[in-house]
């Protein structure tokens, strides 16, 4: 499996810290990261500039488009990879620029990054921060808050910004509804640095959400369920699907995620057994670490923003519904 990270000057642009990667690339390091430790450690200390667009030999330019490129050296040269093809209004986003964002709401050199990287020709990165605080369901089941920030340097899509918890005990991403579940997003444009800055504004909101979820996470750990609520939850979760041939996936899931709900790391823990707290985290450790075979980046993207993370936020706004009836 090709782990698609960018590979600058010999090494991989990704930091980590404590377990290692399956491919064994990047920097590891032993606590949490401020910025600066973070760009150097994932080797992302690289800007990209927006140029001209030419056409053929006699260099023709195209209006209104720009390459944005990534710089290897000082000036730039015909060896510098193109990341993609942009309009005038798209404004880039420096690496250094997006870890600026956190500053406003946990202080300048704090160490706070879990995580950071760039895939492809870097085209994609990627920037992992934790926010203080826990969210506490019962006894020792735990969930960490984190700020997950992703940055497009080839004009395919906006800046996105996800608030998301995981679960201590099997490192399981959890869900937080804000709105439809989606992530925050903010397009290239020239107010792009503006809105950045604004985006701590948002923190009040999110530990308000945050208390709204360990709320709803406790409340599901008081459900008992039976193996007639248990069906019920999954076959809502991992609906019939029109095409008969894919229907044995389908059950795929939802046995799985049974047996996970069962046999789950931290599901057999007292007040966590047997309720729809852990028929919820049964579906997202099957998600998140069983179902998918993809590389470790592909993984992740899909849990945090693609269609794994629909399926988790499906899951979770089941469990509230669920949770109104059953209560």
């Amino acid at each position: 499996m090709s782990h698609n990270l960018l590979i600058k000057n010999g090494q991989a642009s990704m930091f980590y810290i404590n377990e290692v990667p399956w491919h064994g690339l990047g920097t590891r390091l032993d606590k949490p990261a401020t910025a600066k430790e973070a760009i150097e450690a994932a080797n992302l200390n690289w800007p990209v500039v927006k140029l001209p667009l030419f056409a053929g030999s006699k260099r023709i330019p195209v209006p209104d488009k720009y390459a944005i490129v990534r710089k290897t050296s000082n000036i730039v040269t015909q060896s510098d990879p193109v990341l993609g093809v942009v309009g005038k209004d798209y404004t880039p986003l420096q690496n250094s620029e997006a870890f600026q964002f956190f500053d406003p709401i946990v202080g300048e050199n704090a160490a706070i990054y879990h995580t950071a990287g760039a895939l492809g020709d870097g085209e994609r990165v990627w920037i992992l921060a934790k926010l203080p605080g826990y969210i506490r369901v019962v006894g020792d089941d735990i969930s960490e808050k984190y700020v997950l920030l992703a940055i497009s340097h080839d004009g395919k899509s906006s800046i996105q910004i996800k608030f998301t918890p995981v679960r201590v005990v099997c490192q399981n991403t959890l869900t937080l509804a804000l709105g439809d579940g989606s992530c925050w997003k903010v397009a290239h444009h020239a107010n792009v640095h503006q809105k950045l800055r604004q985006a701590h504004l948002m923190l009040g909101l999110i530990n308000t959400k945050f208390d709204g979820l360990e709320d709803s996470f406790q409340l599901m750990s008081r459900i008992k369920m039976d193996s007639n609520r248990l069906a019920d939850y999954l076959a809502t979760v991992y609906p019939e699907i029109k095409e008969p041939e894919k229907m044995d996936l389908v059950q795929r899931d939802r046995s799985w995620s049974e047996f996970f709900f069962d046999q789950g790391k931290g599901n057999r823990l007292a007040g966590v057994s047997g309720s729809l707290w852990a028929a919820f985290n049964g579906c997202t450790e099957w998600l998140d670490h069983r179902k998918l075979r993809q590389n470790e980046n592909q993984r992740l993207m899909s849990s945090w923003f693609g269609d794994v993370a629909k399926i988790k936020s499906r899951a979770y706004s089941i469990a509230i519904d669920k949770m109104a009836v059953w209560n």
